[in-house]
């Protein structure tokens, strides 16, 4: 089954396809500040399962995800694209190349997207993480549990007010369908993805926030070809949509 998702610009150069997921809790829609920027491209927003309009479609694994995307791209005529993936859309980005015999895609850019866990302790704690967390989400009020969700490490960078328009926008969401989504594809299930993208020769580059200190540090210790955004956290694209998407089109626009 294929996933909702929205048509931007159209052009008729013959360039590739950018392709846009996006993170937990969020929607095609979140990639609206950077489209203006990439008007000389065919740009499509899609929304994952248990997101936006694909709110009812479910999926079991990184597996079957990956099925509905490559489905949304065939239905759509898309033969050749590039994935840009924020946070759970670049893992299932990475994922999605890891797994070859997708001839149309070009490359990968991955932001503030963990290439996988290495240790099996590691693994178990994660699972027991996104568990509780799954069901907070499934149990509690939404805006309680995105109130919490914001306070997390990752977002420390975010000033009160931003986590509180965090909040209202993320408070559309069903707890239920992001509880389903968060187990289906934890970061716990994910195998280290790394040395297999390697192998595949094709482009890759991680773009991170140069204030995400946490992925800046996973960027260094895995060596992951990375390009950072200035004035930015954790969600790059949406601190500084502008730079963002100047690095992406510096990246897909290099000769090769």
């Amino acid at each position: 089954m294929s996933l909702a998702c929205q048509i931007h610009s159209t052009n008729e150069t013959g360039k590739p396809w950018l392709v846009f997921l996006h993170g937990l809790l969020g929607s095609g829609e979140d990639w609206q500040p950077v489209l203006p920027y990439c008007q000389q491209w065919p740009c499509m927003t899609i929304d994952l399962p248990g997101h936006g309009d694909s709110v009812s479609q479910i999926t079991p694994s990184f597996e079957d995800t990956c099925v509905q995307l490559r489905e949304t791209l065939q239905q759509q005529g898309i033969e050749r694209y590039w994935l840009i993936g924020y946070s759970l859309g670049s893992r299932i980005a990475m994922y999605f190349a890891s797994q070859g015999g997708n001839s149309g895609l070009q490359g990968v850019i991955i932001e503030g997207g963990h290439p996988g866990l290495t240790e099996e302790a590691e693994r178990e704690a994660r699972l027991n993480h996104d568990s509780l967390w799954a069901e907070r989400f499934r149990a509690f009020p939404l805006a309680d549990t995105l109130e919490q969700w914001y306070q997390q490490p990752v977002f420390t960078d975010l000033t009160a007010q931003q986590r509180q328009t965090l909040v209202a926008l993320r408070g559309r969401n069903s707890g239920k369908a992001i509880a389903s989504m968060l187990m289906a594809t934890s970061l716990s299930k994910q195998p280290f993805l790394w040395p297999i993208l390697q192998k595949t020769a094709l482009p890759l580059v991680w773009l991170c926030g140069e204030h995400d200190n946490k992925f800046q540090q996973l960027a260094q210790h895995f060596a992951l070809p990375l390009r950072s955004i200035a004035n930015a956290g954790h969600n790059a694209h949406r601190a500084n949509p502008a730079g963002f998407a100047s690095q992406l089109i510096s990246f897909i626009s290099s000769p090769r």
